[in-house]
């Protein structure tokens, strides 16, 4: 899980939200309202496709879930769930791309929230998910810091063992592709250096470059880092800003 910027709707899209939610609250049964108007044929065209397009555009990787990072983000996610509050059903600020597994089995309608109402998960275009979780990249396990990382890895399943071969494969991947950067830097072959970053950029599990990076300029990275070498790439100021933009 890692820090996604949110940007502004389009005008055209925005506009189509707020009648919609108006239409919820003077419903007298405005759950039933709510998933009855998510679900109808008009919505779905006009709001529902636009919205997921943006929503893939934000994803990391190729539009991957925003909670897991692995795979193919299918749905859109109520992060605050329809059931729980209707009247943020059309809230562009409650839309997360998830899969079907985060989405439907993991998270459904699960919305902890600690004693004074702040929710327990973490809502990644809100915070940095790395103020909560730390992750140990070369196992592919997340630690939780604070009560909302615990409770994320609990409710997403963040450790079930799926996830954590495929971040111990993505930091294979990346290390390699460092190596193929370094090499192609040293022979002046730019072609060679843009493969070796958008193959990271683009691969699922975009936290395990990301954790890579911020360990690298944490202030015990010589004991973290077994190879001075890609301890030294990964402080590399062109090669940071090429894999963080």
């Amino acid at each position: 899980m890692i820090r996604i910027v949110r940007p502004e709707l389009a005008q055209e899209l925005a506009d189509r939200l707020p009648p919609l939610t108006a239409e919820i609250a003077n419903a007298t049964d405005t759950a039933n309202t709510a998933r009855l108007l998510w679900k109808r044929t008009q919505v779905r065209r006009t709001v529902h496709a636009p919205l997921r397009k943006v929503l893939a555009d934000m994803a990391p990787g190729i539009e991957c879930c925003m909670y897991c990072g692995d795979s193919q983000g299918t749905d859109i996610d109520h992060f605050e769930p329809l059931v729980l509050n209707p009247l943020r059903t059309f809230d562009w600020l409650n839309h997360l791309l998830a899969c079907s597994t985060c989405n439907s089995h993991n998270k459904g309608s699960f919305f902890p929230l600690d004693s004074d109402g702040t929710p327990l998960l973490i809502d990644p275009t809100v915070e940095d998910p790395f103020d909560h979780l730390v992750l140990t990249p070369s196992l592919g396990v997340y630690h939780g810091l604070t009560p909302k990382g615990l409770t994320t890895i609990e409710v997403c399943a963040l450790n079930r063992s799926t996830l954590t071969r495929g971040r111990q494969q993505a930091h294979r991947v990346v290390l390699m592709c460092l190596e193929k950067w370094a090499d192609a830097y040293e022979n002046d072959m730019a072609a060679d250096m843009h493969e070796a970053v958008i193959t990271v950029r683009e691969q699922p599990f975009a936290d395990v470059c990301q954790s890579l990076l911020r360990l690298a300029l944490s202030p015990g990275a010589s004991r973290v880092f077994d190879d001075p070498h890609v301890l030294d790439l990964l402080r590399r100021p062109e090669l940071r800003e090429a894999l963080l933009t």
